[in-house]
């Protein structure tokens, strides 16, 4: 693959369609489509389904989420270098779905670097983009939390969001890659979040819950 971070993010969360055998059917359609059009995508699939994701595809494999502990007495928890040694590429951190404090964030991300795990910060809005980008994360993730899953794209409904965001990051770290987030479902959709200076997309329910998702997976490639 040419590209070393993905312009696409796939998070299975815990859909009835993104475990078993169709989160199988998910990556390979992943795979397949980022062969034939050179753009690397990525997947975020259940804990359980990390390790065989990560020796079946050759594709980036990011946990859902960790936690910022130190290994020992913490029945329960996400430890970042068992996430490391099960194939994982990398984490989420901080989805809208699994809110963490300032303190916290800034924990999970010191412990993933020191597992050499990528770091993808979700945040909804541009101070938490901006305080979150003082941790020095490889991305963040903007996802207003009333656009998720709602079939209504951030690109559209909110595209200062994204404009501002970038622009907040980028002010307090230029490497740090931002990707947005919250009804993502086509290749217009992906198309106009680069144009506002996105560098990719993290989205879910658009593929993940889609009849044919190598079909949508081929519109979101298709105008980048």
């Amino acid at each position: 693959m040419p590209e070393k971070f993905p312009t696409i993010i796939i998070n299975f969360k815990a859909y009835k369609e993104g475990y078993g055998h169709r989160a199988h059917s998910i990556a390979q359609a992943a795979l397949n489509v980022s062969m034939e059009s050179g753009v690397l995508i990525g997947i975020a699939p259940g804990y359980m389904d990390i390790h065989p994701m990560s020796n079946h595809y050759n594709l980036p494999v990011y946990a859902q989420h960790i936690d910022a502990i130190n290994p020992g007495a913490h029945t329960g928890h996400i430890l970042a270098g068992a996430v490391r040694e099960a194939g994982a590429t990398g984490t989420l951190i901080n989805h809208s779905e699994r809110r963490l404090t300032l303190a916290d964030i800034s924990g999970s991300v010191k412990a993933a670097k020191e597992a050499n795990l990528q770091t993808i910060v979700c945040t909804n809005d541009i101070l938490t983009s901006a305080a979150a980008a003082s941790f020095s994360p490889d991305f963040i993730a903007i996802e207003p939390p009333e656009l998720i899953g709602s079939g209504i794209s951030v690109a559209t409904a909110d595209p200062e969001i994204i404009e501002n965001s970038v622009t907040a990051v980028k002010e307090k770290n230029s490497s740090i890659r931002v990707l947005a987030g919250a009804g993502i479902s086509t290749g217009e959709c992906v198309k106009r979040a680069i144009e506002l200076g996105a560098d990719g997309v993290l989205l879910a329910s658009g593929v993940v819950k889609a009849d044919d998702p190598e079909k949508v997976l081929r519109s979101l490639v298709s105008k980048i």
